[in-house]
């Protein structure tokens, strides 16, 4: 099953504004004219209609915030507020609504401003009411179609929004398999050469902190987490005689046993959420003097996130046990690095690391340690995330 097959439909419904509108459409009749008012009582009349009065701009907002209504008929020449007042007042606080103006100068320009600023219709006095109820029913469709446009298009952001939080899960989902794979890559590499067990989870940690230290940004990060936990891949490869003889190996030997880069290179070359990873997986054996493998690079052909892991992969390779070595401190790792700057290292990155206090070293290898005691449900717990042992950044 693929991680998306788990989400949901959203139902794709319109909103209906006819599902929510009461039968007879409510309007408020705004004029100081009693006289106007009262046309207009007896030209919206029930069923279609229930027509409410109001004599001024001021009444008229009173009434706007005592019940809902479906549009307004104002007159624009009032005293106090003028009815375009009360026009752009009703467009703030009720967008959809339908406004129709009223006025007794037949003059277009009149008409023109008034729709500029929000009304959907102007009528002359005195008003007819053919007139009146055609141009109220065209701009109720107008505003009702406006609601309906408006409304689908709140639904729809509300299905993108839920999409979206669907495939957030789903990609954390695939992001944490992820990290379950690279550990468990991990695990094998280490579990195949048994002297180096939790070798792969302290470079990553080691690598990491020095990186942070570098101001490498969490992408990087992930980047060079994945190649250092891959790094030995290869060794996969190397037959078991070679791997895991206990004396030193010959010369020919050894030539195979440094193929295990470029055979881990091709492992992870082709695997797309690991292909960002190849640079460290290639070249952790690259000395920064040229006289490592497998290409024998120099200085900064080097990529940065190689020259970064070669430091890590000492650091721990002289302070871990081994058959053929007993381990060092941290601080004769320390001087060995300062010692090879330049040759095996690039002097820039080792002044990183010497610039880190002493203490992060053994405080990193002591939690990668617990992280062996610890079940997969166990590594993901956020405590264990703030106090260090998580290995992949978010």
């Amino acid at each position: 099953m693929n991680e998306t097959d788990h989400l949901q439909p959203i139902e794709n419904t319109p909103y209906d504004a006819s599902r929510t509108r009461p039968s007879s459409t409510r309007v408020l009749a705004v004029d100081d004219e009693p006289a106007a008012c009262k046309l207009l009582s007896l030209i919206l009349t029930p069923p279609m209609f229930r027509c409410v009065t109001a004599c001024t701009a001021e009444e008229a907002l009173v009434a706007l915030q005592r019940e809902p209504f479906d549009a307004v008929i104002s007159d624009l020449q009032m005293p106090g507020l003028s009815g375009m007042e009360l026009l752009l007042e009703v467009r703030h606080r009720h967008p959809h609504m339908a406004f129709l103006v009223t006025t007794g100068v037949d003059d277009l320009d009149v008409g023109v401003k008034a729709m500029r600023s929000g009304a959907d219709d102007y009528l002359v006095k005195p008003l007819r009411e053919s007139a009146v109820v055609a141009s109220l029913e065209n701009a109720l469709r107008k505003r009702k179609l406006e609601q309906e446009v408006e409304d689908y298009r709140q639904h729809l952001e509300e299905m993108v929004a839920e999409r979206t939080h669907q495939l957030q899960d789903a990609l954390e989902r695939v992001e944490q398999s992820y990290e379950d794979t690279l550990q468990s890559l991990g695990a094998a590499i280490d579990l195949r050469d048994n002297e180096t067990e939790g070798h792969s989870q302290r470079v990553c940690r080691y690598s990491l902190e020095i990186a942070r230290a570098m101001g490498w940004q969490d992408k990087q990060l992930g980047t060079l987490a994945r190649g250092a936990y891959l790094h030995d891949i290869g060794k996969l490869g190397v037959p078991d005689g070679i791997l895991l003889k206990p004396g030193p190996l010959t010369p020919e030997e050894r030539k195979i046993m440094q193929r295990h880069a470029q055979i881990g290179f091709d492992l992870v070359k082709d695997i797309p959420f690991l292909a960002d990873a190849t640079d460290v997986v290639l070249m952790h054996h690259e000395r920064f003097d040229g006289t490592g493998y497998p290409q024998g690079l120099k200085g900064e052909a080097i990529p940065l996130s190689a020259r970064i892991f070669a430091i890590a992969d000492t650091l721990d390779a002289v302070t871990s046990e081994r058959p053929y070595q007993r381990a060092s401190s941290f601080e004769s790792a320390r001087e060995i690095i300062r010692r090879l700057s330049g040759t095996a290292f690039d002097p820039q990155i080792v002044n990183v690391f010497l610039s880190i206090r002493e203490d992060v070293w053994p405080t990193i290898a002591s939690n990668q340690r617990r992280i062996a005691g610890l079940s997969a449900e166990q590594r993901k717990n956020p405590s264990m995330l703030r106090i260090g042992l998580g290995l992949i950044p978010d």
